[in-house]
């Protein structure tokens, strides 16, 4: 039942609770080991982390985003649709879905069972009409964040092979997703610590002070693992 498994739930929150420290903070290939060692969920839960940042997002200088490939990918099957002229082309490329005026209006009849939208370039005039379904979800294509492109092929793959895009939200925090439990200490270490290289690279000029305030790793089900700063600098 529900109850049960919320029960199982919070019990697993609280050994989490037990086995870290929650005033320490951690050297990122600690705080890994430790996140590996936490009592598992049945699903295989995803590791996030979060950059507490001092930026003011609602300066546009100060507006930090940006896309990387984790070395070990994501974990996370990605569902891609692509708005394209030619839907064989990146059906082949590896999209779940494919299509254009068709596609259009599935979006605007309320289907969202996605997670990246990819767009031609000559594609986007009409894939405006979809902005209040997917802008409100995050899931407008956009060519920062490389989803607008006349390479759709290449966006495609890049996308399933674990290629993420984080953006600051207006407290100032950017949450994205380093990897799985099931991944070892050492590949979870090694995608926080590319995702914190883009981060500092982004740091805009701008910006006053200790640029990352705190930083904190957690799994769907456990408690935030606080990390060291300083171990990414």
């Amino acid at each position: 039942t529900m109850a049960t498994q919320q029960s199982k739930g919070s019990k697993r929150y609280r050994q989490s609770a037990e086995m870290v420290d929650l005033e320490k903070t951690y050297p990122v290939a600690e705080a890994s080991a430790l996140l590996n060692k936490l009592p598992k969920a049945k699903f295989d839960e995803t590791v996030e982390l979060y950059a507490h940042l001092t930026v003011d997002p609602r300066k546009s200088d100060q507006m930090v985003r940006g896309t990387l490939q984790l070395p070990h990918g994501s974990g996370k099957t990605v569902r891609v649709i692509v708005f394209t002229e030619n839907p064989e082309e990146a059906l082949a490329a590896g999209a779940d879905e494919a299509g254009f005026d068709d596609l259009i209006e599935k979006v605007i009849g309320g289907w969202t069972d996605f997670d990246v939208a990819i767009s031609t370039t000559s594609a986007m005039k009409s894939v405006r009409k979809v902005a209040r379904v997917l802008g409100p979800r995050g899931l407008m294509p956009n060519p920062k964040a490389g989803t607008v492109t006349m390479d759709v092929s290449k966006a495609v793959t890049e996308v399933k092979a674990g290629k993420i895009d984080f953006k600051v939200d207006k407290y100032g925090i950017i949450h994205a997703s380093a990897g799985k439990v099931s991944f070892s200490a050492d590949q979870l270490a090694e995608n926080a610590n590319e995702l914190m290289n883009v981060i500092m690279k982004l740091k805009p000029s701008s910006a006053k002070g200790a640029y990352v305030k705190s930083l904190t790793f957690s799994s769907t089900q456990s408690v935030g693992v606080k990390v060291e700063v300083k171990s990414f600098l």
